[in-house]
């Protein structure tokens, strides 16, 4: 991990250095339709931003991870959702985004959360203690890569749906 990386919240100055870091390492992945950080942008402006942080090295930004509420059979049962989680390709494999994500994971447990959800690579969310749960799904997505993970001992069963804003990037 690089010494001196600063984890902490957004700052309303930040917002374009994030959207460059998210459309620079959304860039060249084929399970992207590259528009992530319009996402971000629109879950922003619907105040659904739950928590999103920034990781900065030497005053620049360099990562960013979002976390929203998700419902669960349209009910809040006190989840969230992470998505996206960016690093700079220049600064990727280096620890920024584990980094991120712990503190992500420990902030949404000062928030109370219930748990998390985020669909993406078991072998990588897997160190966090994310799994595919036959209890939790999401819409068309194979389950095997809609993980989750609990904070709390209460079984939750149940259709996870993201924000609204989260249709439009489908």
């Amino acid at each position: 991990m690089l010494k001196q990386l600063h984890i902490r919240p957004e700052q309303a100055i930040d917002q374009e250095a994030i959207e460059r870091v998210i459309q620079a390492a959304f860039l060249t992945a084929i399970y992207s339709n590259q528009t992530e950080h319009c996402l971000v942008n629109d879950l922003r402006k619907a105040q659904a931003l739950s928590l999103s942080l920034v990781a900065e090295y030497q005053q620049q930004i360099i990562g960013h991870i979002a976390f929203s509420k998700v419902a669960i059979d349209e009910e809040d049962q006190g989840w969230y959702g992470l998505a996206p989680l960016a690093v700079d390709p220049n600064w990727q494999n280096q620890g920024v985004g584990v980094a991120l994500v712990e503190a992500g994971l420990k902030a949404l447990k000062a928030l109370d959360a219930a748990g998390c959800v985020v669909l993406g690579d078991p072998d990588y969310y897997g160190r966090f203690g994310f799994q595919a749960s036959p209890h939790l799904s999401l819409a068309d997505v194979p389950a095997a890569y809609f993980l989750g993970l609990r904070f709390k001992e209460h079984a939750v069963l149940g259709t996870v749906e993201y924000h609204a804003a989260f249709a439009n990037y489908a």
